[in-house]
């Protein structure tokens, strides 16, 4: 038992042991001035990654119909290279955007399952055409205007 270390032992429901730390009163105290201070960093950092989102998300929305992109070149237009898996997650939990029109890198249809067969179903249906697995990219590739980033046009209104 691992009572001597400050700590007690419970067992779940198969019968697995797990310890548990018991907390003194002064180690919660600290605990709750740590976490007030990770909230305003949070709410700091929450601003910023709120502008950042947009700029990702209006990058998207200027990919025209029957034309792709790939996450890397999604996140360099917007001015974050580097950050393809962060268009990723956006796309995930983003509202009315075009998703079916971004792809990994050399046009591969990353998503699998359902979701793979619907993307490719629905770029069908907006005139992109494939070859075998990937999308046409010399055909159907959106090409960013160099230097005009989202992050420069909101600068300009």
């Amino acid at each position: 038992m691992a009572a001597g270390f400050g700590a007690f032992a419970v067992a779940d429901s198969c019968g697995m042991d797990f310890a548990l730390k018991r907390g003194n009163r002064s180690s919660r105290r600290s605990a709750t001035a740590r976490s007030a201070a990770g909230r305003n960093a949070t709410k700091k950092q929450g601003d910023d990654s709120g502008k950042l989102r947009l700029r990702i998300e209006s990058t998207i929305r200027a990919i025209p119909r029957g034309r792709v992109s790939t996450y890397g070149a999604i996140a360099r237009a917007a001015g974050l290279p580097g950050a393809a898996r962060l268009v990723a997650r956006i796309l995930h939990g983003g509202f009315g955007l075009p998703w079916q029109r971004v792809l990994g890198a050399g046009g591969e249809i990353k998503l699998r399952g359902d979701s793979a067969i619907e993307q490719r179903l629905r770029l069908e249906g907006e005139g992109v055409h494939f070859r075998g697995r990937k999308v046409d990219m010399k055909r159907h590739e959106f090409k960013f205007r160099r230097g005009s980033s989202v992050k420069k046009r909101s600068a300009r209104n």
